[in-house]
């Protein structure tokens, strides 16, 4: 019989990596693959470890593209800033499914291990913070569970002094015609944008004629397409929580589903969502 397998390197493809640089070498997989560590024997453990770090990658890819994406629209290059939204919307697309690999854990199967955990939890998570803070929502609550790293303490307060995304945004549309108050855009970035009636009207020139706004209008909606994702996550979140855990408080010491169901509330650009009630 003969040995019919497709071999490779029969077409030019490299096969010897002794002394060159392999798919593993550049993603560095053994450090990747070395970083799953459960601590009991519980089946389940691996799912929810696995879970949370491939969350953690997406959202240090999410922070990349809002970074950038902030720095264009300061230097007034929507188009790109625009492009990079569009995939954070994406990004937070594949966090949403990442709930229903989640999800095929029971509560029984989760008792098994969660004792374990101590006192970790999801909202500790300081890229989370990040996220959270490029987007506007400045709790400044929420540096306390970080105040023992200095390293990352000094990252969240480095982007507490930066204008968010939206802040950026509200002085593009300034610098291109649209009116901002002046109290909105001199306002302590370090604190959270609250709705302002001002820019609410802004906002509303701009969705009365979209075709003499279109930058704006393209821009405004790709924000609002993100905060649906966004809030997608959110949701996402807390059913999860709830149908695993019930109304049990969190491992970290927080409500759990009632703390998870509060950040529901939270609008990160207020008045795009309003605007729609008034046209």
């Amino acid at each position: 019989m003969t040995n019919s397998g497709y071999d490779p390197a029969s077409e030019g493809a490299e096969t010897d990596f002794a002394k060159k640089m392999s798919y593993g070498d550049y993603l560095q997989l053994d450090a990747l693959l070395g970083a799953q560590h459960p601590i009991s024997d519980a089946h389940d453990e691996m799912l929810f470890i696995i879970q949370h770090q491939t969350s953690e990658l997406w959202m240090r890819l999410a922070i990349h593209e809002i970074s950038a994406a902030r720095r264009a629209i300061a230097r007034d290059e929507v188009p790109p800033a625009m492009k990079m939204l569009a995939r954070v919307s994406r990004i937070f697309e594949q966090l949403n499914n990442a709930w229903d690999v989640l999800r095929t854990m029971t509560p029984s199967e989760y008792t098994h291990f969660r004792s374990r955990l101590g006192q970790s939890s999801g909202f500790q998570s300081h890229q989370y913070r990040l996220i959270e803070y490029l987007l506007g929502n400045r709790n400044h609550a929420m540096l306390k569970p970080h105040a023992h790293d200095a390293d990352v303490m000094a990252l969240l307060e480095a982007e507490l002094a930066t204008p968010s995304l939206y802040d950026e945004v509200l002085r593009l549309a300034h610098r291109r015609g649209l009116e901002m108050p002046a109290t909105v855009l001199a306002r302590d970035v370090r604190n959270t944008h609250h709705f302002d009636e001002g820019v609410l009207q802004a906002w509303r020139r701009v969705y009365e004629a979209p075709e003499s706004n279109w930058t704006l209008y393209e821009l405004a909606e790709k924000l609002v397409d993100f905060e649906d994702y966004f809030r997608r996550w959110r949701f996402n979140h807390v059913t999860t929580v709830e149908r695993v855990i019930g109304f049990k408080r969190g491992t970290g010491g927080t409500g759990g589903v009632s703390y998870l169901k509060r950040m529901l509330e939270i609008e990160l650009f207020p008045e795009l969502w309003r605007v729609r009630t008034i046209l």
